[in-house]
């Protein structure tokens, strides 16, 4: 299979820019004593071509970190760079611009529209942002999450792991940049859920896709090349390498 031309960012100082990162992010609600800070000075870079899992305690604010990662919350402050473009700053407009043409999403919640059949859907974004579809791309993506024989189907058709697989092939579809996913098996049986690691794992492997997914899940984290640990909105942790063990031993540690 053929990997997707992405847009790759020239090293500055012989270190790669990555493809996201904070950079001593605070995202602050409520004022003066009853201040609670989702997130507690976070820096943190993903890796181009990586598949890093978030994790944490409920509260621990990994969910908040992939939202502002994503431009679909904003820092109190400091900062948020998609390679080497900052979010801070960038208006409402220019946000969504963004967030269409170089990110993919893949949430718990399908999102897929119910009149749309399969196809469709997958094409969504690209028909959003009135560009042609890459047939020979399309093709590979839709092989690759198994769904030939389903593209004429609406939603109401498919399983709820073909209708994430549809998500998945569709966060992929515009090649993006990276791809942020929160929660994406939570609402799968085991082998839904199964099958659709597989496929980001694929999708890392084959097509040089970067991923960030936040998950409560050791055996989903453990389809990663690295852990990232959150607790009280600070960062704890990390593994590189992780196994479903080693992770559910670290979320022990932390009180989960």
């Amino acid at each position: 299979m053929s990997a997707p031309s992405t847009t790759t960012t020239p090293p500055v100082g012989g270190t790669p820019v990555p493809a996201a990162e904070t950079v001593d992010a605070v995202k602050a609600y409520g004022a003066g004593e009853a201040e609670v800070r989702a997130l507690d000075g976070v820096s943190v870079a993903f890796e181009r071509g990586r598949f890093t899992a978030i994790m944490g305690p409920s509260g621990s604010g990994k969910s908040t970190l992939l939202h502002c990662l994503a431009g679909l919350d904003s820092l109190t402050s400091g900062d948020v760079r998609l390679g080497e473009q900052s979010l801070g700053g960038l208006s409402e407009k220019q946000l969504t611009l963004l967030r269409r043409d170089r990110m993919g999403f893949v949430f718990q919640a399908f999102n897929l529209l119910p009149t749309l059949t399969a196809a469709e859907n997958i094409k969504l974004p690209l028909d959003l942002a009135g560009r042609n579809v890459d047939r020979e791309w399309f093709d590979t993506v839709v092989r690759a999450v198994g769904l030939q024989d389903r593209l004429d189907h609406t939603p109401a058709q498919l399983s709820g792991g073909q209708q994430q697989r549809v998500a998945a092939a569709r966060a992929l579809v515009t090649r993006p940049e990276i791809v942020f996913a929160d929660e994406p098996t939570g609402a799968l049986d085991s082998r839904s859920g199964a099958d659709l690691l597989a496929f980001l794992r694929r999708a890392v492997d084959e097509f040089g896709q970067t991923i960030v997914m936040v998950t409560h899940d050791p055996v989903a984290a453990s389809h990663a090349d690295r852990v990232v640990f959150l607790a009280d909105g600070r960062i704890v942790d990390e593994q590189i390498a992780p196994t479903s063990e080693t992770v559910l031993d670290a979320m022990k540690r932390l009180g989960n």
